[in-house]
């Protein structure tokens, strides 16, 4: 049964925007996305593919997704002949109106707005009770004031054109509906969904706090993922990050302070109102049948190292109770389904669950098999993400560093590089996501398998120092030499946590995979312990392509160490500072290796023979919905992605088995190329 086919409009889309976007760069050459595309393409070496949907399986042809129908109908009102009467004026008012360029400075006239209404309001520079009650309410209210100043001509351009672009795919239930009085599909396993990295909502359950940071106004605040964190981030950032920040030797709760992750559907349903991140998933499984007693979020503190989750939340040993439960009670195995992080808790479970000892779940070889009916690994960051590297060692990432002036001075003021760099250091979580198998996954000084076709500098040389080489380090850096050079940076606190909870190497033989069943810092790490005895269980991998993804950065020695306290920075005055490779947007490509690998058969790494399907998802994003609309694939409004949810909803119904597997990306011929060891 096909998956969505993307549409020529779409396509033309995308193919655009890998054309300028998707590439990298030279050394000091600074050769740009755009002229890495043309050389590849003039060349002729066939080392990318267009990311515009194209299926390698089109065997049930016959019968079509719901995503195909409206498909359709959107092409037709496409081709309709336009009127040719219509002005020079209009027609480049249509274009630019379409355009991301005028959201944005849409966006910079709605803020100049917001300023000036509350200034006018107030004396002050900020207004308390703005802060105290500010909701997306509050922005809606400002957004119909604005509005309502807008020549009529200018809204009814605007009007119709959204209309004629928007896609009611994304609409509240609408693809479980369609399923639902299409295909017949009704609920069927019971579903439980595990966040990914900051998606969780997280509370303070503290009454005692200290006299300079009281805690009893923020009792069951939530501190994260909410406008009330907003708030207590403007109005009290120190003690806001006293809250937050983990005892930097046991990685548990601090004297006199207590967070802990909100739980039910709530805690990751939105990040802040107005903002969903699991909600379109919910709402697409409740039209087909299920509810609360049906499916549920196995919400957890992401802060923590996963087996402190175990040691201070028992996360894990309630996580097996639910699904020995859900059997109990319904005589159905589950489905487990994570995204970004949270597919790595769900790698670390299945480990956990097998394993025999007084902390551990003592489950037995079977129990996977016996209780887990599918795994679903959306987005997931199996492998790590470069960026972890540079957020945990100078506090920074694309989105900071392409700020300009006057914006990086005002948050460096506001929350430094520093700072940045200490609170996710202190997040043993956050580690658990540097990137795992060495050299032969990310490459070495002179290649990597993502490379693109005559590029000048590898991916592999991953922190490369502006000329003359930093004083703190005599040559670039490859992935596994970068996290050494953060643990040198780091604290020794930092280094321990780090030795103590993961491990990001490589086992190259079975003797090997099969020692570390008994080491939990492997259990987070598919290239070291194998997956599960579950022959009957199965994988389906659903990720993103063709958004341009943090790859590599140029960096130099800090120039004033003294007031930022810290070594080196990002090279913010070379415009190719952050070199870019091809993902979602947060993971690169690269991180999806183990789903190809475990489908080689008798690999190693898989000696039940799970089986694997895996849809890959091109990035065509709506220009008039800010999360990117029906067709998106970045990292977390894939979620909301039309395509996602007919999966998930299909793999829930027990119906995977009718999902066909789409390959638009060369991931599979560059894992193929690795060097995993022995099978």
């Amino acid at each position: 049964m096909p998956i969505v086919t993307s549409s020529s409009s779409s396509r033309k889309r995308a193919d655009s925007s890998e054309k300028h976007h998707v590439g990298t760069t030279g050394a000091s050459a600074g050769v740009t996305a755009a002229s890495a595309r043309q050389r590849k393409n003039s060349v002729n070496h066939g080392h990318r593919k267009s990311f515009s949907g194209s299926s390698s399986n089109s065997k049930s042809a016959n019968k079509k997704s719901v995503t195909d129908d409206q498909d359709n109908e959107i092409l037709e009102k496409a081709n309709k002949p336009k009127k040719h009467h219509q002005s020079f004026f209009r027609k480049r008012l249509a274009y630019f109106w379409k355009t991301r360029k005028f959201v944005f400075i849409l966006g910079a006239c709605i803020g100049l707005i917001f300023a000036g209404y509350y200034t006018a309001q107030s004396q002050d520079l900020m207004s308390m009770d703005i802060l105290n009650d500010l909701s997306m309410d509050t922005i809606t209210d400002i957004l119909s004031d604005f509005k309502g100043k807008l020549p009529m001509g200018i809204l009814k351009e605007a009007h119709d054109l959204e209309k004629s672009h928007s896609s009611d795919l994304s609409e509240p239930f609408k693809i479980g509906l369609m399923l639902r009085d299409r295909d017949n599909i009704t609920a069927n396993y019971p579903v439980i969904m595990i966040p990914g990295v900051i998606s969780t909502g997280l509370e303070s359950w503290s009454l005692e706090g200290t006299p300079e940071c009281p805690t009893k106004q923020y009792f069951r605040k939530r501190l994260w993922g909410s406008w009330h964190m907003l708030r207590a981030m403007l109005l009290d950032k120190n003690c806001w990050l006293q809250h937050l920040m983990l005892d930097p030797v046991t990685g548990l709760d601090p004297p006199n302070f207590k967070i802990r992750a909100a739980q039910g559907m709530e805690a990751a349903d939105f990040f802040v109102a107005g903002y969903w991140i699991w909600n379109r998933i919910l709402e697409n499984l409740a039209a087909v049948g299920y509810d609360s007693g049906s499916m549920m979020v196995a919400s957890y503190d992401w802060r923590l190292a996963y087996q402190d989750l175990e040691t201070r939340d028992q996360y894990f040993s309630k996580l097996k109770l639910s699904i020995e439960n859900y059997l109990l009670t319904t005589g159905k195995k589950t489905v487990l389904v994570g995204h970004s992080m949270g597919s790595q808790i769900v790698f670390y479970f299945l480990k956990w669950v097998e394993a025999s000892g007084p902390t551990f779940g003592n489950g037995g070889s079977s129990w996977v098999d016996d209780h887990i009916e599918s795994f679903i690994d959306i987005s997931g960051s199996t492998l790590g993400t470069p960026k972890a590297i540079v957020a945990l060692l100078s506090g920074e990432m694309k989105d900071t560093v392409q700020l300009n002036a006057m914006a990086v001075y005002g948050l460096e003021k506001f929350f430094s590089r520093r700072e940045r760099a200490d609170l996710l250091r202190n997040f043993a979580g956050i580690a658990s996501m540097l990137p795992k198998g060495g050299q032969e996954v990310w490459g070495d000084q002179s290649f990597a398998h993502d490379d693109y076709s005559n590029q000048n500098v590898s991916f592999g040389n991953f922190i490369r120092f502006k000329q003359p080489k930093s004083n703190l380090s005599n040559r670039n850096l490859t992935i596994p030499d970068s996290i050494e050079y953060l643990r040198g940076q780091a604290s020794e606190n930092f280094s321990n946590k780090l030795d103590q909870s993961y491990s990001y190497g490589l086992a190259r033989t079975r003797k090997e995979l099969e020692a570390n069943e008994a080491d939990p810092r492997k259990w987070a790490n598919p290239l070291e312990v194998a997956l599960p005895n579950a022959p009957n269980m199965k994988i389906y991998c659903f990720y993103g392509v063709g958004k341009p993804t943090e790859r590599s950065y140029y960096y130099k020695e800090e120039d004033n160490k003294t007031a930022t306290m810290l070594n080196v920075t990002i090279a913010a005055d070379d415009p190719n500072a952050v070199v870019f490779g091809e993902g979602d947007g947060t993971v690169s490509l690269v991180t999806h290796s183990m789903c190809h690998k475990w489908r080689d058969p008798g690999n190693k790494f898989n000696p039940a023979g799970i089986p694997v399907r895996i849809v890959e998802m091109a990035h065509e994003p709506d220009n008039f919905d800010i999360r990117g609309g029906a067709k998106t694939a970045e990292h977390v409004d894939i979620l909301g992605r039309a395509e996602l949810n007919e999966l998930v909803v299909k793999v829930a119904a027990g119906q995977g088995s009718t999902i066909d597997e789409r390959l638009i990306s060369p991931l599979k011929t560059w894992v193929k190329n690795m060097d995993l060891g022995e099978d």
